[in-house]
């Protein structure tokens, strides 16, 4: 056929149309050009893109298989509809409008609608809509191609979805965040951190935490963390202060800086053949200047009691030496006095003045001594846990006990049901029976050193047991100790002797009891009974 053709063009009739000769030429091709007529219209009918032709209408002409597999429609079933077939209600009437428009005025419009296949499935669809002009320039043709890209859309979304959620914790996250570049350009902030820079006055925040870290910690995060020598090290909790305008003093920050490196984006990365990523920090600055200001009052509070002690303690001992002073103007008296009588020189009625005068001078020392003693504070009954306060006791007696080579063996109970007590005379009970103990196990000289406590409920009470390895008293003694300046150690360096009465009375304020256990031997054993006597205030 293609010869005949080739044939019939070489010599054609005389009233051969034009029209006829360009279609036979069409037909023919050039002998010049490999690639025959027939292939240009394979390749659109095998293209893997949805491809129609239309009329100046939008009535479809011809649609390749590509397009029947995404419509969902088959060839005669779509030639000579209009294009309209594929719309959905959910692209918005004004992208119609606009794309005719576009069309009308014989340009290219490239856009996305919304079509809709054969049973009902709608999809996002990528349109290539191009005017096919006649040899009068006039619109002759539509060429439409489009693709399914709603795989796409739907991974754009999810990644949208994703960075709003990234972005939401972050910009919960009570803490300053702020991912920068290798240059220490920021990247990334979060709500924190612009309202830090809210609090400074306009004044950028990250310059003056790089600078607080220079000047505090001796290291910019920057230069530690992505050096641009590569490598770098990370850093956690370095806590550092900014002074903040208008503040009641310095902010406290504790900075942490962690190394994140990215993944090339680059075209040559695909195959895992492109550069090392760029490294980026990610700073973050915790303010805890709540905690340290808590720790600067404690701090203080702490001073202040000491210092109230120091005075408590001069008053006491500037009273003590007063009354020392004043007593030794009755003891001269006596002895005078008894020196007369042992030489026979002395009367009782000459001794009278001098008895008068000796009981006027004890009634001065004695004012002096009551006038030194300290007012007695009335504390609030609260319910309380036994074992929190005596963990608390261990607690400040941690560095003693370290030091004197002590094993503790603490064993409270599980379930202790709470007591009405006052906490700090409570206390006081459990540091002075722990002191005690301590003393003991020094006494003993023995290497091995041992402090058992434990804690039990009762009936009605809690009762705690205080275990020492110390020698323990002998039977005797046992009563007595318990008695107002009794001292039963060897070393009595600093001792008054009222550890055991003060404990016994803050036990009976609180209706409960003290005992040494008569049937332990190897030490000492002593319990505490607290019962629920005092009412809560």
């Amino acid at each position: 056929m293609q010869n005949a053709i080739s044939a019939f063009l070489r010599e054609p009739p005389d009233d051969t149309p034009l029209e006829v000769l360009a279609a036979l030429r069409l037909m023919a091709g050039n002998a010049s050009e490999p690639l025959p007529p027939r292939l240009y219209f394979e390749t659109v009918e095998q293209a893997p893109v949805a491809i129609s032709i239309t009329d100046p209408t939008a009535s479809i002409l011809y649609a390749n298989a590509a397009f029947e597999h995404l419509s969902g429609y088959l060839r005669d079933e779509l030639l000579g509809k209009n294009q309209s077939i594929l719309s959905s209600n959910a692209t918005p009437d004004s992208i119609y409008r606009q794309l005719w428009r576009t069309i009308q005025r014989k340009k290219t419009w490239t856009g996305t609608l919304v079509n809709q296949r054969k049973g009902g499935d709608e999809y996002l669809a990528e349109l290539v809509i191009s005017p096919v002009l006649d040899s009068s320039g006039e619109i002759a043709y539509f060429l439409g191609m489009h693709r399914d890209v709603t795989r796409e859309h739907e991974l754009a979304t999810a990644l949208r979805q994703q960075k709003t959620r990234i972005e939401n914790v972050l910009d919960a996250a009570p803490t300053v965040m702020v991912l920068l570049d290798a240059e220490g350009e920021i990247i990334l902030d979060n709500m924190e951190y612009k309202k830090l820079f809210g609090d400074l006055r306009g004044r950028e925040p990250l310059p003056l935490i790089r600078a607080a870290l220079r000047q505090q910690a001796g290291f910019d995060p920057i230069e530690r963390t992505v050096p641009a020598t590569g490598g770098g090290e990370d850093f956690k909790n370095v806590e550092v202060s900014l002074e903040v305008p208008g503040g009641l003093g310095p902010r406290w920050f504790s900075c942490s800086g962690t190394r994140i490196s990215e993944q090339d984006g680059s075209a040559r990365s695909y195959f895992g053949r492109g550069n090392r990523g760029d490294a980026r920090l990610l700073l973050l600055a915790t303010d805890v200047t709540a905690r340290h200001r808590e720790i600067e009052r404690a701090h203080l509070e702490h001073l202040r009691a000491r210092i109230a002690e120091q005075r408590l303690a001069q008053g006491m001992r500037e009273a003590l030496a007063a009354a020392s002073y004043q007593i030794q103007t009755p003891l001269n008296l006596l002895r005078a006095a008894n020196a007369m009588f042992a030489n026979g020189a002395g009367t009782l009625e000459g001794f009278a003045p001098t008895l008068a005068q000796i009981t006027e001078t004890s009634e001065q020392a004695l004012k002096t001594l009551q006038a030194a003693l300290p007012d007695e504070i009335v504390e609030a009954c609260v319910s309380v846990n036994v074992n929190e306060l005596v963990r608390h006791v261990l607690a400040l007696e941690t560095d003693a006990l370290l030091a004197a080579g002590v094993t503790v063996d603490w064993r409270p109970a599980h379930v202790l049901p709470e007591i009405s007590a006052r906490q700090t005379e409570l206390r006081s009970l459990f540091k002075n029976l722990i002191d005690n103990a301590l003393q003991a196990t020094g006494e003993a000289g023995r290497s091995q050193r041992e402090l058992h406590i434990s804690t039990r409920a009762l009936d009605d009470a809690v009762e705690v047991c205080i275990q020492d390895s110390g020698p323990g008293f002998p039977s005797g003694d046992r009563y007595k100790a318990f008695e107002p300046f009794y001292i039963g150690w060897r070393n009595r360096r600093g001792r008054a002797g009222m550890g055991l009465p003060l404990a016994q009375e803050l036990a009976n304020q609180h209706g409960g009891s003290i005992e040494i256990d008569p049937e332990y031997n190897d030490g000492c054993r002593i319990l505490v009974t607290l019962t629920n006597a005092l009412p809560r205030d």
